[in-house]
């Protein structure tokens, strides 16, 4: 089984990142920074938050479900704000979103806020609401239950150091994660944390039975060139049981996003 997390950047290089998509058809994808907006049929749409402008497939969550034809959706909304094309408005949501092959059955599921609650009139001030979603399914295969939660971690202004808000976004990533799982279960916790490999929020999560497959196999970056900032760590994969991974990658190239994918096979 393979598992993929990856910060899809509002699928800003939705050309390259689709068809990677449709070629690797892992059987779950955590995907974060999802843009949703329904009431749009233009393919891009411009997001504006001072002086920072970025370029967003104004549906991209539909987009990554074209992609993935035999996957079950979920899109889990943390905000419903504005993006503009031109001059006009434009609403849309912005959240996260789960992919799972039709073939694995899910037995569970748990969506909730490690930030704030739901943003229903705008995107908010920074740091802003953060949600995550995670799926319990059944590997037949391996007889075995797989528990997943991912979230998109708090951007701060000031930088990736430990906060307070942070350490508690992650007591409510594990706590989401224990709810979801049972005794037995092989359990799995990912996404952007937006954080530094020493950081108070990998800390809280191994205390909480995980252990990280990006520090302790000596990646250097899960950022790619597209990403010129200082600080090249954002994403994070854990397992509860690290001999059940039986290969686990940041991938370089192609190059589909501002974040590698993360990818691990059980």
């Amino acid at each position: 089984m393979e598992i993929m997390c990856l910060n899809g950047w509002g699928g800003k290089l939705h050309g390259d990142l689709l068809p990677y998509l449709s070629q690797e058809r892992p059987e779950i994808l955590c995907l974060q920074e999802v843009v949703h907006s329904p009431d749009s049929d233009q393919d891009w749409l411009t997001y504006r938050d001072g002086d920072h402008v970025l370029a967003q497939r104004a549906n991209f969550f539909a987009d990554v479900c074209a992609a993935l034809p035999d996957h079950i959706a979920t899109f889990c909304p943390a905000a419903r704000g504005v993006l503009w094309d031109g001059d006009t408005s434009v609403p849309s949501y912005w959240g996260l979103a789960t992919f799972v092959h039709r073939a694995l059955p899910i037995i569970g599921q748990v969506q909730g806020f490690v930030h704030k609650s739901y943003g229903p009139d705008g995107y908010g001030d920074h740091p802003r609401s953060r949600s995550a979603h995670g799926v319990r399914v059944f590997d037949h295969g391996a007889s075995r239950a797989i528990s997943i939660t991912h979230m998109h971690g708090l951007r701060d202004l000031a930088g990736k150091m430990d906060t307070a808000a942070r350490a508690t976004q992650a007591h409510k990533l594990a706590a989401l994660s224990a709810q979801l799982s049972e005794a037995g279960d092989l359990r799995i916790i990912c996404g952007d944390f937006n954080v530094e490999p020493d950081s108070e929020t990998l800390q809280i999560l191994g205390d909480a039975g995980l252990s990280d497959l990006i520090t302790t196999r000596g990646f250097t970056s899960t950022r790619t060139a597209h990403y010129t900032k200082p600080g090249k760590f954002a994403d994070y994969m854990l397992i509860s049981n690290a001999t059940a991974v039986r290969d686990f990658h940041v991938v370089q190239a192609p190059v589909v996003s501002d974040h590698c994918p993360l990818t691990l096979t059980l």
